[in-house]
């Protein structure tokens, strides 16, 4: 009796935190607070949105955290030029008036920053890097997609890489999405959608 009142009440403790978040990615959960901020941001300070919105960005929000996460286990949250990037803007950060350290969007601004300087510069090791060391992995690309160029690759170069790094990225997340498990709240991106 004691062991299922117990699991009676994990469930519903989990069953509150993720109703609190629109997902949890790899187990960290990522809050509707989080989420409606970073949304806010990108939308012009708009709240007003459907669900449609709402879902696709969640998928872009869901891509970002995924590579942030594979940032950390590549090791660069470790490394110190990020650590000292980081460092000093939290110290402006902390300079700028309108802004202290007791604002409710700080913590959220230095996390933004954090994990977007990461994204960063994992996707300059996956994506920009890969384009611009291998000209032979450009010209393989090229080959394989000529149907889609009118024109010789010295025409189209441009076109090509960067379809060429899209190609990279897609694979890489698509690879992130294998790894690491990805759990999506509808009821609360209902809720969300609702305000």
């Amino acid at each position: 009796m004691r062991k299922a009142f117990c699991l009676f009440i994990f469930s519903f403790v989990s069953g509150i935190s993720f109703a609190q978040n629109v997902a949890v990615i790899n187990g960290k959960p990522v809050s509707a607070k989080e989420f409606m901020w970073a949304y806010k941001k990108s939308h012009n300070g708009s709240l007003s949105t459907d669900l449609n919105q709402l879902q696709t960005y969640l998928n872009l929000y869901i891509n970002f955290k995924l590579k942030v996460l594979d940032a950390r286990e590549m090791g660069l949250d470790k490394n110190n030029t990020y650590q000292e990037e980081v460092k000093t803007y939290e110290e402006a950060l902390a300079s700028h008036k309108k802004i202290s350290s007791n604002s409710k969007d700080h913590d959220l601004l230095v996390n933004e920053y954090r994990e977007g300087v990461l994204m960063f510069n994992a996707s300059e090791q996956k994506i920009w890097n890969k384009a611009q060391e291998s000209e032979q992995a450009i010209e393989d690309f090229y080959k394989r997609n000529k149907q889609y160029y009118n024109k010789p690759l010295t025409e189209v170069r441009g076109e090509v890489i960067n379809d060429y790094q899209q190609s990279l990225e897609e694979n890489w997340v698509k690879g992130l999405k294998q790894k690491y498990q990805v759990k999506i709240n509808e009821n609360e991106l209902k809720k969300l959608a609702r305000l």
